[in-house]
């Protein structure tokens, strides 16, 4: 990244790998509760929307939601081939972000916000670490080793992380969504018990390619995330000490995070909802990313692209903030760590 003073240390490729890793983790410590909130509502089935459509030119929204609700309390689906009753979580609507979080709270617990944890940790630690940790090492690759990039530059090494990020961690990113989306069935019993249980149900119904679901269009998002989210944060941050606004600091790194946030959700919103729904979607329900698309648009009109679209900025403004400032400070203390060991007495 930009920034950094001709009497400060450069950190280490090392130090940017690993500091990326830590700090994508602590961000998801903090959002996570959003972003459970966002894949509920972006996997919302086509049977909400029509009711509310309906509801909406009639004036008569109460009427078909409490109609809603009574249909849908005896409303049952199969999970795993077992017809299972599901609870209040489904017959709910969900409304808004708070609304979604209050819910969830409400019918399956606190512990549901944090569902798929673990496996959104394993995820940060191997994605954030090689798209984040990587990007400033691919941006001198593509410069031979030059301190000079162009918006072009950028881009490519944005894209480049970001794809192989994706190699690494699509796996753990399936189960984050497959938890997320998940909800409490009426007997108390979940799909997946454990996040290694996961690993291996997908694995031994779907086959190892389950596994790696939704691949192609995770990469087209991660590619445009990256682009988005580091390339913005990069020149924000570039002119904001160019001009002297700010000096390089909390409120610089804030400032520039919330604009790489805001930005990137109006970017990848489109491919993110289209990866929830595929990546979630029963085995054979789509027979690609962009069956998934046009089915969206069909059933559902452009709209439904956008659909979590406050949650989502919510989601990313917070964990572009939390991450970009946590990650900055991460450099400077490992690197300041670094030096003290390595100066002579």
């Amino acid at each position: 990244m930009v920034g950094i003073k001709p009497k400060d240390a450069v950190p280490s490729a090392a130090v940017k790998f690993f500091g990326a890793g830590m700090a994508g983790c602590i961000a998801d410590l903090i959002t996570f509760p959003l972003d459970t909130a966002k894949v509920r509502l972006q996997v919302r089935s086509r049977r909400h929307i029509f009711c509310l459509q309906v509801c909406s030119k009639y004036v008569l929204i109460k009427i078909c939601l409490n109609l809603l609700t009574i249909l849908e309390c005896n409303f049952t689906v199969q999970i795993q081939g077992e017809s299972q009753k599901v609870e209040g979580a489904n017959a709910v609507k969900y409304r808004g972000v708070f609304g979604t979080i209050t819910t969830i709270v409400r019918t399956e617990g606190p512990r549901s916000l944090y569902s798929g944890l673990v496996a959104g940790l394993q995820r940060q630690m191997s994605f954030a670490s090689v798209r984040i940790g990587l990007y400033d090492s691919m941006k001198q690759f593509y410069t031979r080793g030059t301190e000079s990039a162009g918006i072009v530059t950028r881009l490519m090494a944005g894209c480049t992380t970001g794809a192989m990020a994706v190699a690494f961690a699509q796996p753990t990113d399936v189960v984050k969504v497959r938890f997320q989306a998940q909800v409490r069935l009426a007997d108390g019993g979940r799909r997946y018990n454990s996040t290694l249980d996961a690993y291996k149900t997908i694995a031994r119904t779907e086959g190892v390619r389950g596994l790696w679901k939704g691949c192609m269009p995770n990469i087209t998002r991660n590619a445009i995330v990256n682009c988005a989210e580091l390339v913005t944060y990069d020149m924000i941050k570039e002119l904001i000490l160019k001009y002297d606004l700010m000096t390089d600091n909390l409120p610089c790194h804030f400032t520039a995070a919330f604009g790489a946030g805001f930005c990137t959700t109006v970017v990848a919103s489109p491919v993110d909802v289209i990866k929830t729904r595929f990546m979630n979607s029963a085995d054979g329900q789509y027979r690609s990313a962009t069956s998934c698309a046009l089915t969206m648009v069909k059933n559902e009109g452009l709209s439904a692209f956008y659909k979590g679209f406050m949650p989502s900025f919510l989601r990313l403004g917070s964990w572009n903030i939390v991450m970009f400032v946590t990650y900055e400070q991460i450099k400077r203390g490992m690197t300041r760590t670094q030096q003290y060991w390595e100066s002579p007495l």
